[in-house]
């Protein structure tokens, strides 16, 4: 045991650093050294300043002029705290940002045309600014050339934004970004992180693969996750919901029948003249051919004016009356039958009871005792 121990001491001793550069440091392992803060630039650094001088340059859309023509100075006054010197160019439409010999902070000047790039796509100056801080980051994220459909970006960068813009104000708490959506981009300002976040959400909302409210209720989700020290280190998929699109309208392919393979080519079409010599045309003269033409133009002439002639006689043709059926004639119709028998079968009996008082016999009248007589005319009178 004692041997393997020396022998594991020498190899330590022999291994040999690549470089001179290549040992470890006392602060590699110091636990109080917080490696990602970015540390505020000191001038102190840089106290001779740039050699070179670096410019960039933006243009705006003409609805912009009146807003940096007021804001102007506020954005060149916080570009002298750094020693960089804007211009703003009325005539051409740019603005203009370039170091000096003032400037000491090599990256401020990359800061610088971030700043101006936010202004053109219609951010507010007091907002732009807060660029220029280490901390602060900004995307712009073009959408214009995502969807081809005019009417279909409209309504998706919409739906980005949401009713009283609720959306993006949801997305601006979650990710901890200022999201400005305007024309055919959308700016971002924020940390590294939250800036994936915005853009990926962006993309996906327009391109249709995922709506802003389901990656709101991930990140609220991500959110209340975070705050469970025992799921550090731990996959959140399960945790997780997932989205499934429901109405997807998936084009149908049309397939197309394949014909039989031959390798001879298709019989070749008869040309013009082919045709005139059929019908006999190439022989006639060039003035029968065009009193033909004519007699043909007239005929077409004819069957257009006479279907034109049909179009406007048709505005005075009246309608069809709607026949009324009667609902009740089904259901009384029996009643009917039945009243119709009814006073046809009185109608008989008067006429009988005419006809036998027609027909009395004058001499059996007579020789009736008279106390007969007065109920006879009684009963007369009753039938009359």
């Amino acid at each position: 045991m004692e041997v393997e121990n020396a022998e594991k001491v020498n190899l330590e001793q022999k291994k040999k650093h690549k470089g001179k550069h290549d040992k470890p440091k006392p602060w590699d392992e110091d636990p109080n050294i917080d490696r990602w803060k970015i540390e505020k630039f000191d001038p102190s650094w840089n106290p001779d300043g740039l050699l070179e001088v670096s410019s960039f340059s933006t243009i705006f859309p003409r609805y912009r002029e009146k807003y940096l023509q007021e804001a102007w100075p506020k954005v060149k006054s916080a570009l002298k705290e750094y020693g960089i010197a804007a211009e703003l160019n009325l005539v051409e439409g740019s603005m203009t940002v370039s170091t000096t010999r003032k400037t000491r902070d090599p990256y401020i000047i990359i800061k610088a045309r971030d700043l101006i790039k936010l202004l053109s796509r219609s951010v507010p100056a007091p907002q732009a600014i807060k660029i220029l801080d280490d901390e602060m980051q900004c995307d712009i994220i073009k959408i214009g050339n995502l969807v081809r459909n005019k009417e279909r970006f409209v309504k998706r960068r919409q739906r980005l934004v949401g009713p009283n813009s609720s959306t993006l104000k949801a997305l601006e708490i979650l990710t901890s970004c200022y999201i400005l959506v305007q024309g055919n981009t959308v700016a971002a300002m924020g940390s590294f992180k939250g800036l994936k976040q915005v853009r990926r959400i962006v993309e996906d909302c327009v391109e249709n693969k995922m709506h802003p409210v389901y990656h709101i209720k991930i990140l609220m989700m991500k959110k209340e996750l975070e705050k469970d020290p025992a799921l550090k280190d731990e996959n959140w998929d399960r945790f997780l919901p997932t989205f499934k699109k429901k109405n997807v309208q998936t084009k149908k392919v049309k397939s197309k029948e394949k014909k039989p393979y031959t390798p001879f080519p298709p019989p070749q079409q008869p040309s013009k003249i082919d045709q005139e010599l059929e019908s006999g045309e190439y022989f006639l003269s060039e003035k029968k051919k065009l009193a033909k033409k004519w007699e043909e133009k007239q005929e077409k002439q004819a069957q257009k004016a006479a279907e034109n002639k049909r179009k406007r006689e048709e505005a005075f043709v009246p309608p069809k009356e709607p026949v009324k059926q009667d609902s009740n004639k089904s259901e009384n119709k029996e009643e009917d039958v039945a009243a119709l028998a009814k006073s046809l079968k009185q109608k008989a009996k008067e006429f009988g009871k005419q006809k036998s008082l027609q027909t009395i016999n004058a001499e059996e009248y007579i020789s009736a005792p008279a106390a007969e007589q007065p109920s006879k005319k009684k009963k007369k009178s009753k039938h009359t």
